[in-house]
């Protein structure tokens, strides 16, 4: 039975979309805000999201970028806003593919099987990812160590969460240079050095020992539990 997390703030349309779904087969989870949305996502690992953008309390757009922190979940967005800039900028923060209201009941279950096909089979999604020494929320976008919240800069982070994503996982110095900074400092290694030493020296409990942020020579990098 697919998992399926509906998000809409009109009642109708959440009460329309459980029964119809049920009746399909579908196992229908419903949230009415953002917030509960992303906490049902981080619960429940629904297989697909169906989402609408104008939420009572943060963006759909928000909560797109939310799931996109650390699950690979295929992302429909359903909304009344036609525009296509409202297009654009929810695919681009990771929407898979975008249905406008009004919608007919048969389109919305092709687009939903259609999704659930494409998605990544075998992927595993975890939101929060617990060291001995410090947690990464990726869905929040934020690092707790000692049950405090730590600054990081943007670039720091942009490290660490492609880092965490590929935990256990040789990360090439190449790789993290174009994703964090672009293309053009393909080979501006020493960046790496300086901001990993600065990504242990906050996270670490012994930065010159480091037991998480791995460094493998001449190659790249590795995020360990």
């Amino acid at each position: 039975m697919t998992k399926v997390l509906v998000v809409d703030d009109e009642p109708q349309i959440l009460r329309a979309l459980r029964i119809n779904l049920s009746a399909r087969g579908y196992e229908v989870q419903t949230a009415a805000t953002g917030n509960e949305a992303l906490r049902l996502a981080a619960d429940g690992k629904p297989e697909v999201v169906v989402l609408d953008l104008g939420l009572p309390d943060i963006s759909g757009v928000d909560v797109i970028a939310g799931l996109r922190g650390w699950t690979t979940v295929p992302i429909i967005v359903l909304s009344a806003r036609t525009d296509s800039t409202d297009k654009v900028e929810a695919l681009d923060a990771g929407a898979d593919d975008y249905v406008t209201k009004p919608f007919g009941m048969d389109e919305l279950l092709a687009r939903l099987r259609a999704a659930v096909r494409r998605s990544a089979v075998g992927a595993v999604d975890e939101p929060v990812v617990e060291t001995s020494s410090f947690v990464v929320d990726l869905a929040a976008k934020k690092v707790l160590r000692d049950g405090a919240e730590v600054h990081l800069t943007p670039t720091e982070w942009g490290l660490l969460e492609i880092l965490v994503r590929n935990r256990g996982k040789l990360v090439a110095q190449k790789q993290l240079l174009q994703d964090v900074w672009g293309p053009a400092y393909a080979k501006e290694t020493h960046y790496l050095r300086v901001y990993l030493a600065q990504l242990r020296r906050k996270l670490e409990p012994d930065p010159a020992r480091p037991r998480h942020l791995l460094t493998e020579p001449g190659m790249g990098y590795r995020f360990e539990l």
